[in-house]
């Protein structure tokens, strides 16, 4: 009797490391994925961040010319 528990120790302690073993396996395959995610959202961010500087710049051209014109009619 108290040889199947230990047998079922060791066999469950074995399945564990297994599993361990996969995870570990699984893990290391996918980051490079991620860490490739992780950089396109970066480079995402920084395009709308200049995208949204680049149309602050234009509506404050815009809005000075429209300062100028309507000093030039007044």
């Amino acid at each position: 009797m108290a040889d199947q528990s230990l047998d079922a120790r060791r066999i469950a302690r074995e399945q564990e490391d297994r599993i361990a073993a996969v995870t570990a396996v699984g893990l290391n395959a996918v980051k490079p994925m991620i860490q490739f995610q992780a950089s396109m959202v970066r480079l995402w961010a920084d395009n709308i961040e200049t995208f949204a500087r680049n149309c602050e710049k234009g509506l404050e051209t815009f809005s000075s010319a429209i300062e100028e014109q309507s000093k030039r009619a007044a």
